[in-house]
């Protein structure tokens, strides 16, 4: 468990730890213009690796998949830590995002493989809690080593962390032993690349589009179509491979396909908190970054908290109803936050985050240990990563279309502001409401009245991602999930698997 810790570790504390420090590597490296691709480029590498790596380990077994994950991780680092200008960065990060797909599928998968149904709950508290701390941490760190020391630091200091998960996972994981297939294990890498291909596509135009370019632009449309014919020709060439990255059973299995579109939603709908929340609270609040931070960071403590004690309540009424507990509460709560005053008191947020936390946290547990145990060993890798996959997808839409929201409504709000020449973007009219003198009176205020309606109305929609959460849950995912229960050995013992059974259970 110490090592799946900290190899979650590895993948979740990067993502915070290097946005405290962009100034600094801006400073030294250049790049201002090119520097989102720092976590766009990582983004994107993760979420389109998550399919291949997750159909690797259901052919050669989690313990390789997760051992060169974290290799592959560990060289990105030390690569980032020895770049000369922003673009030799932005290359290494993508590197160290191979290396993090490996890491965030494999570890979900390998805690499915080692601990029975009834401890899972548990098992998957534990690793929400290292998401919960790095998200707290990371900016901390990264600022005292930017701050203190170096920028690089940041990128060595996995090389420490790395290797003990490095060893404990060699040493300690041994994994049940399993027949071997009676011909030899083919790897579809047409099909990919195509998956590869097509995925790189369209994350870009969704990250891009709007920031880099306007939507209508050339480059945008071109992106979306080229994704569009890719993703025709990955539909061929799956359906004409003998072992697919993603098999058609994904999508044909109502269990499956139901908690795919539902996390994909559910990834929609976390952009409203983690995104534009922070804006909220420093440009609407006039909260400092730390204390921004804190109002997000309380809904990472109500939601391992839930996640543990989620188990009490799929028990007895199943993970269908347990999840839509959650998501319901989750959209009464996303509709609420439109109602705050305005400007409020930074406790009326963080409230509604604290509970949100706890919403989700019902929300999410039981639908990924419920999938994982309608399957057997052969097919949990696939299963599990392509549940992360939709979520990872579902948070590049809401990127890309809630910040199309607020930056429309934004621009709306400020035509009949009382002084001319405001920026018409979110982002540049947070960088000015931090300068007291850069507005009068009246127009701060209008400013920020904007800025507030801005988003409530991303939060209206994050609201209407937690409908088509509920949607697909109703209309899709059975009543009953039906479990598959197979002997789990022990993780400091290999053993033989004997045939997995199917039950339908209310849980």
């Amino acid at each position: 468990m110490a090592a799946l810790m900290l190899g979650m570790a590895l993948a979740a504390i990067d993502g915070t730890i290097v946005s405290t420090a962009v100034p600094q590597i801006v400073g030294d490296l250049g790049g201002l213009t090119v520097f989102s691709w720092l976590f766009s480029g990582y983004l994107l590498a993760v979420t389109v690796t998550l399919p291949l790596y997750g159909k690797l380990s259901d052919t050669f077994g989690r313990k390789p998949v997760l051992v060169a994950g974290i290799i592959l991780f560990l060289v990105g680092s030390v690569l980032c830590a020895a770049a000369w200008n922003m673009a030799a960065l932005i290359a290494f990060r993508i590197v160290q995002g191979l290396g993090g797909g490996a890491l965030q599928g494999t570890v979900q998968t390998i805690a499915a493989d080692l601990y029975p149904l009834k401890e899972r709950p548990r098992i998957q508290a534990k690793l929400s809690t290292v998401w919960a701390t790095s998200a707290v941490a990371g900016p901390v760190v990264g600022g005292l080593l930017a701050g203190y020391a170096d920028w690089r630091w940041i990128f060595l200091i996995n090389l420490p962390v790395g290797a003990v998960a490095l060893w404990l996972v060699v040493r300690h994981l041994h994994e049940p032993s399993r027949p071997r297939p009676a011909t030899r294990p083919r790897v579809d890498w047409a099909g990919a690349l195509a998956v590869f291909a097509t995925g790189s596509l369209l994350l870009t135009a969704l990250v891009q589009g709007g920031v880099a370019w306007p939507w209508l632009s050339a480059p945008s449309l071109g992106l979306l179509g080229a994704s569009a014919v890719l993703a025709a020709l990955t539909v061929v060439i799956e359906r004409r491979a003998a072992e697919p990255i993603i098999p058609g059973w994904v999508w044909r299995r109502r269990t499956i396909a139901s908690v795919n579109l539902a996390l994909g939603a559910m990834g929609l709908l976390m952009v409203a908190p983690t995104v534009f929340l922070p804006t909220y609270a420093q440009s609407v609040l006039g909260l400092g970054p730390i204390a921004a931070g804190f109002v997000l960071s309380v809904m990472t403590l109500s939601w391992p908290v839930s996640a543990a004690l989620s188990d009490r309540v799929y028990n007895r009424i199943g993970f269908r109803r347990t999840a839509m507990i959650g998501m319901s509460a989750a959209l009464l709560i996303l509709l609420a936050f439109p109602l705050l005053p305005y400007p409020g008191e930074p406790w009326h947020p963080a409230l509604l985050m604290l509970l949100l936390g706890a919403a989700l946290g019902l929300f999410q547990l039981p639908l990924i240990v419920g999938v994982q145990s309608t399957v057997g060993w052969a097919e949990r890798g696939t299963t599990t990563a392509s549940v992360l996959f939709c979520r990872q997808v579902g948070q590049s839409i809401g990127a890309a279309l809630f910040g199309a929201v607020a930056n429309g409504v934004l621009a709306a709000r400020l035509l009949d502001a009382p002084v001319d020449g405001l920026p018409g973007d979110l982002d540049a009219v947070t960088r000015a409401l931090e300068d007291p003198g850069a507005f009068s009176a009246a127009a701060t205020d209008h400013v920020r009245r904007a800025v507030d309606a801005a988003v409530d109305y991303v939060y209206i929609g994050a609201a209407g991602a937690a409908a088509l959460a509920l949607l697909a849950l109703i209309t899709l995912a059975p009543r009953r999930f039906p479990i598959i229960t197979e002997p789990t050995e022990p993780t400091e013992a290999a053993g033989t698997a004997g045939a997995p059974g199917r039950q339908d259970a209310a849980s």
